[in-house]
Parts: C-alpha cells; structure tokens; sequence
C-alpha cells in the first residue's frame, strides 16, 4: 500500500503512469508509425500507378483514331465531329441531373440532421441509403418502361406551350425516351450521394455555433444559414461534383432510357446520346478503327472526369482556406 501511494502520489506520478500506458498499449511506438506510413504511402502510389495505367492504355489504343485519315471514321467527318455530339449530350443529362437533384437533396439532407425527429429521422436516411444500393441497370429498365410513357405528355405540354425554345422544341418523342428522361433517372441515382454526404457533414456542425445563434434570437432557418451553410459549404461542392462524376460516367442507365440516334438539341426529342451509351450500345460488335474510336471516346470520358475532380479539389481547396 505504501507503494502504491508513493507511486500516486510522486511528483513525477502522472508523467510516468501515462508513459507506461503509452509503452505497454503500443501507441507513439516509432516502428508502428513507420509501419503505418509505408502502407499509407504504397496506397497512394498504387493509386497513381493504376491511374497512368488506365491513361496509357487508352492512349495507345486510340492512337489508331487519331492518325486515321477522317473519311475512315464515323460520319466521315473526323472524330471531332463524332465526339463533340456525344460530349454535349453527355453533359446535358449530368446538368438535369445535378439541377434536380441538389436542392432535393440538400433539402432532404437538412431535414434529417436538423428538422426531422431522430424517430423518423434514421428510417428515412436508411432510404435514402439503400437508394445507391440499387443496381444502375435496374434504375434504367424502370426509367425505360415506367417512367418514360408517364412523361409524354408533359413533354407534349412542354413543347406546345414553350416550344418557341430551342430546347423544348417538339414535336415530343411519343416513346419518352429523351435526354430530359435520362437526366431525371441519373437525377434519382445521384441523390443518395449528396444526400448522405451533405446529412454528415450538416451533422458536423459546432452545437456551440448553432445554439449561440440561437440564444441570439435568430429563427432556425436563420440559424442554418447563419452556422450551418458556411461550415458545409465545401462538403457541399465535394458532394456535388462526386456526384457530377458519377453522372458523367453511368453508362447502363442512360442506354436503357435513350433511344439512340443523332444528336438533337431540343430535350424532349429522342435521338440524344452520350459518351458512355455510345460505347456500350457499339463496342460488342466493335473491331479494327471502329474499337479504336470507340476507345478514344473512352478516352475523351477519362479526361472530362478527371478535368472534374481536379475543378472540384481545387474548389474545396479554395473555400477550405478562406479565399474568396
């Protein structure tokens, strides 16, 4: 007993217990910090490796397309003519998507994390979750066969009463397998993204912050903007353009949902295509330049999306530091 108590109550007592603590529990140790560094490190790399990989792979197998004289390819016309249809198209459904689905899922996400009552609060973010959970493919059979008939006639109603735009000029597609149909499924696929992210960070939020807004008098609207929006806002701009990828990117859905054809720039007339669709409805029967313009599209796709996380790093980057 004299022991313990010398021991407790020593000068030296408490700098020396939680260095043994530290020894014994294996924390601060050199080798493991090494250890852990090294494996962090390798990830990293592994990461840069497999993307030059992929960079290298699909330049030199597009070299074809781009030495081609340009009556071999598409159209006749060159690829930059194929491409620049296709590309158009692929940003127009990632624009719908992102314009419908943001303030929904904004909106959603602030009515989990500060509105809702933790009861009916969890059941509905588990909703939401499970929405990513649905494969593409089922999203783009339901676009195509339920969806698609639905909207005909707001389509029809759209080109005859603002068919004076060049965007809904009809006469409307009678299948509904339009540009406008594609940008509401990927709307739908994309949703759960900003959702989750968004409730976590919203989440995140210093409740000292908050309640002193409060306790200002301010309104919880007020609160919101106040606290909450300034602290999410570079969340926000990493939800969105996670989910601008992923847009750019779906391939299966938007196949199922266009119908095919020449690009046509008025959104309720069928014959949009994009990037990926184009790939996957051509590259099975695809060989010789035909793979190689095919591949080359890949290609195009590859740098959009990169050319987007980088605007995206740099933009969180920018607000994170406080530069206006």
């Amino acid at each position: 007993m004299s022991i313990t108590s010398e021991q407790s109550t020593g000068p030296g007592s408490t700098r020396a217990t939680t260095t043994a603590l530290a020894n014994t529990s294996g924390h601060g140790s050199p080798a493991t910090d090494k250890i852990f560094s090294g494996i962090s490190l390798a990830a990293g790399v592994l990461i840069l490796v497999v993307l030059a990989a992929v960079a290298i792979f699909l330049v030199a197998m597009a070299s074809d397309t781009f030495a081609a004289d340009p009556t071999e390819l598409t159209g006749g016309k060159g690829f930059a003519s194929y491409i620049w249809p296709l590309v158009v198209g692929t940003l127009i459904a990632a624009t719908i998507a992102l314009l419908l689905a943001t303030p929904v899922g904004i909106g959603v996400a602030l009515f989990i994390s500060h509105y809702a009552p933790a009861k009916f609060a969890k059941p509905v973010g588990y909703v939401i979750d499970l929405l990513a959970a649905i494969p593409s493919v089922i999203f783009g059979a339901w676009g195509a066969s339920v969806l698609a008939p639905h909207v005909v006639p707001f389509y029809n109603w759209l080109g005859k009463h603002f068919g004076f735009l060049p965007i809904f000029e009809g006469p409307a597609s009678q299948t509904g397998k339009t540009i406008l149909t594609a940008g509401i499924v990927l709307a739908i696929m994309i949703l759960p993204i900003i959702t989750a992210m968004c409730r976590e960070i919203f989440l995140q939020t210093p409740k000292l912050q908050e309640e002193a807004a409060l306790g200002l008098g301010a309104t919880r609207w007020e609160m919101i903007r106040m606290t909450v929006f300034p602290f999410a806002r570079a969340g926000i701009i990493s939800s969105v353009m996670l989910a601008l990828g992923r847009a750019l990117g779906e391939t299966m859905a938007v196949t199922l949902v266009l119908a095919g054809g020449p690009f046509n720039p008025s959104l309720i007339q069928s014959g949009n295509q994009t990037v990926a669709s184009e790939i996957a409805l051509n590259f099975p029967e695809a060989y010789g330049i035909r793979m190689s313009e095919l591949i080359a599209a890949g290609l195009v796709l590859f740098v959009i999306t990169l050319l987007v996380n980088v605007l995206a790093r740099f933009i969180v980057s920018r607000y994170n530091t406080g530069v206006e």
